[in-house]
């Protein structure tokens, strides 16, 4: 297995803005799309793009201290929940330009969570998953 070499903070902020990463990161940025923590790595990336925005508006626009931070504080909502509903296409994109095929990010997601389940006990009613109630096509009278 390749050695993940991650990015220093600098590269890491122009990555967070959508800046490319040279080839050695590849293995990191393959990590940073897929591991665990991918939608929490997502929106701290999110969170440093928004912050400056937030910052400029809180300070240039005149108005009642309250209100203007309700207003940033609003905005950086939506524009977090903007960004969660596109988690998917970003990681997919970000892995695009790592130099990985169409899919590979979403595919090793998968894999992980495959290779997570460790058989009978891993969910309630066994390894089948969580227990079924009955319906038309499975045989219930639903």
């Amino acid at each position: 297995m390749t050695e993940i070499v991650r990015p220093g903070p600098l590269r890491w902020l122009a990555y967070a803005f959508g800046a490319g990463l040279p080839a050695r990161y590849r293995t990191w940025v393959l990590h940073d799309v897929t591991a665990p923590t991918w939608v929490l790595r997502h929106l701290v990336r999110s969170v440093v793009q928004i912050a400056p925005f937030g910052v400029a508006l809180y300070l240039l626009v005149p108005g009642s201290p309250a209100i203007r931070a309700t207003a940033v504080v609003m905005g950086a909502v939506i524009g977090l929940l903007y960004s969660l509903a596109f988690v998917e296409a970003a990681a997919e994109h970000r892995a695009i330009k790592a130099g990985y095929p169409e899919g590979t990010a979403a595919a090793t997601r998968r894999e992980r969570r495959r290779r997570g389940r460790r058989g009978p006990g891993t969910y309630p009613g066994g390894p089948t998953g969580p227990p079924r109630f009955p319906t038309p096509t499975n045989g219930g009278t639903r």
